[in-house]
């Protein structure tokens, strides 16, 4: 089932502009969010800086998925970067028990130094998980007593003001992430 998610995914990026509205399975993704930065400064879905966003759910710890998608977030930062795009890296945790201000500020300059890492209360974090369609599932706990999670693995495109441009299974590649974000990017750009 995962298998096939991510093909519907892929073929549903692969698409290009215009703007998602609505997920691949239903539902609109996207909306308003107040969180907490790893310096614990006060987060909404718009970015501060006004740069377009790589958005993740997960956890700095997470030896699964996100030991993958989260270096592959930095690097897809550098990589638009060296082509004059300014996007800001976003991790928004699953496990707030775990990942907290200080220890995602100890954790997230390993993947990129301008990656953000927002937690909160539990009602906060639950509302930011509905409203991009991400499930979390606890599925055993590690011999260190912390759990380990299965959870959403999609990046999501964002504009600056917060609104989903699209999403992307990393499976596509550090490349054809980059083709897609510019893609949109520039059609948003042009007013299309």
């Amino acid at each position: 089932m995962v298998l096939i998610r991510t093909l519907l995914i892929a073929a549903f990026v692969a698409a290009g502009p215009p703007v998602v509205a609505e997920g691949p399975f239903g539902g609109a993704i996207g909306g308003p969010f107040d969180l907490m930065d790893q310096y614990g400064h006060a987060r909404s879905e718009a970015d501060p800086g006004g740069h377009p966003q790589l958005l993740f759910f997960g956890y700095a710890n997470c030896e699964g998925i996100c030991s993958h998608v989260l270096p592959a977030m930095g690097e897809l930062t550098e990589a638009l970067a060296a082509d004059g795009l300014a996007v800001t890296p976003v991790l928004i945790t699953i496990d707030p028990e775990h990942d907290t201000s200080e220890t995602l500020a100890r954790a997230l300059p390993a993947f990129h130094r301008d990656f953000v890492g927002l937690t909160g209360d539990a009602a906060a974090l639950a509302a930011a998980r509905a409203a991009y369609q991400v499930e979390i599932e606890t599925l055993f706990t590690d011999p260190a007593g912390r759990p380990v999670f299965a959870h959403g693995s999609f990046v999501y495109l964002l504009d600056a003001s917060g609104t989903v441009l699209t999403l992307m299974p990393p499976v596509l590649g550090i490349d054809r992430m980059a083709e897609i974000v510019e893609g949109y990017l520039k059609a948003s750009a042009a007013g299309g």
